[in-house]
């Protein structure tokens, strides 16, 4: 029986992953404590075989008045947390980290591919403040402390925010996309999932890079969730060019339809995760919200 505590109470990610592991009642005892004030300090860790820190700050924020508290909850929360996680006695330590180390410079025009010598460069405060984090609780690690640093993409399923869930509105409502060639790493909720239970279960440490087996053309994505929900959407190339020049100095359409992926060897591991197909991911997501 693996004891695990997942820092962050009603979390998208802490709460997934424990229904997830709910499939196997004899294998896996979850508990989650709220990181929300200071109670949690007093909690005791050591009935715990694993943390799962996933408490933080989700998406990125121009904001300068919220740099502070970015660096308050991302990095030093969770460094805390992990100082007592092996002060009181936890053998595995896993921290949520982002893509968005690597900075945000996906672009129309270029495709971007990160590989193992790429080199960390965040251009906002929370990629910074992520990164810092990584490097806080890395420091950490020891024999009895395992450490794990995950860095996915994209993650979206049932339930997730961000871009997602917008661009599901679009192809429900929209006649017309645009069909721009381009590709994307991305993480399926099932899948992330899947991976954390199997670094528990190998007791692993290091850096790791999940994603779907499939890299994601946005234009195809959309087209897949309005067939979901029985519509039709025409792909055009009509407004490329507009696209390919606003993309020059609006970050939307970069977000929309840049190029950045992982390279695939990166996220190769012993055992299969990718229990989920982008097709099927896509059904899942959408089923229910059909109609």
């Amino acid at each position: 029986m693996k004891r695990i505590l997942i820092t962050g109470a009603n979390s998208y990610i802490g709460t997934s992953f424990e229904k997830w592991v709910a499939q196997w009642p004899d294998k896996y005892s979850v508990d989650t404590v709220d990181m929300i004030d200071d109670t949690w300090k007093k909690k005791d860790f050591s009935g715990y075989d694993v943390v799962f820190h996933v408490a933080g700050i989700a998406h990125v924020s121009a904001d300068p008045k919220k740099e502070d508290l970015y660096y308050k909850v991302n990095r030093d929360l969770a460094i805390e947390t992990a100082k007592k996680a092996k002060d009181d006695g936890v053998k595995q330590f896993i921290f949520m980290s982002s893509i968005i180390v690597y900075g945000d410079s996906s672009h129309v025009n270029r495709k971007r591919v990160i590989t193992e010598d790429t080199i960390p460069s965040p251009t906002n405060f929370y990629g910074k403040s992520k990164l810092q984090a990584e490097e806080g609780i890395r420091s950490l690690e020891s024999d009895g402390f395992k450490i794990v640093i995950l860095r996915p993409p994209m993650i979206y399923g049932k339930g997730s925010k961000g871009n997602y869930p917008k661009l599901s509105k679009m192809a429900q409502k929209l006649p017309v996309f645009p069909d721009i060639d381009n590709e994307r790493s991305m993480l399926h909720i099932d899948n992330l999932c899947e991976f954390i239970r199997l670094m528990i279960d190998n007791e692993e440490s290091g850096l790791f890079f999940p994603q779907n087996r499939e890299y994601v053309k946005t234009s195809e994505m959309v087209r897949l969730i309005a067939e979901v929900h029985g519509k039709k959407i025409k792909l055009t190339k009509m407004f490329n060019p507009i696209l390919k020049l606003m993309s020059n100095f609006a970050g939307v359409v970069n977000k929309a339809f840049g190029n950045l992926v992982y390279e695939q060897s990166l996220s190769e591991y012993a055992e299969n995760y990718r229990i989920r197909n982008f097709d099927e991911s896509i059904m899942l997501t959408e089923s229910k919200n059909k109609g």
